[in-house]
């Protein structure tokens, strides 16, 4: 039997923390959440290695672009797939995600849950193929 896929969520609002934690928990995932930026940059210096990570754009600690690059430029879990789970839309934003090295980009104003984790899913398939990417029992 394989592991579940691990998860880091990490967005300044709380409920939809909660809710995206309920909802990839439902998908199979182990779900770690962090209510911002520093925090999880703490976690993942301290030795986590989810298998994905998705991050909000705009926080008060620390962009999600800032986080991005501290993510890249320590290598911290390089084999994870990032995802940006943000309202922002703005091309110039989702470029800036895309250099910095992301894997995929979803706008939770046009997303409901459940589509945020099948798109999370599709991602994590695309880069690790079918038998890593799969977290049913």
């Amino acid at each position: 039997m394989e592991k579940n896929n691990k998860i880091l969520i990490v967005d300044d609002d709380a409920f939809l923390l909660s809710m995206y934690e309920v909802k990839f928990k439902k998908a199979g995932f182990e779900v770690i959440t962090s209510p911002g930026a520093r925090d999880a940059l703490k976690k993942l210096e301290d030795g986590l290695t989810p298998d994905a990570i998705t991050i909000d754009m705009v926080m008060p600690d620390m962009s999600g672009l800032e986080f991005l690059e501290e993510v890249k430029k320590n290598k911290y879990s390089p084999e994870a797939a990032i995802i940006v789970l943000s309202n922002q839309s703005q091309t110039s934003d989702i470029h800036k995600a895309i250099e910095i090295g992301i894997d995929g980009y979803v706008v939770k104003a046009t997303t409901i849950p459940s589509e945020v984790v099948a798109e999370v899913e599709k991602i994590m398939k695309e880069k690790f193929g079918e038998k890593r990417a799969s977290v049913a029992a």
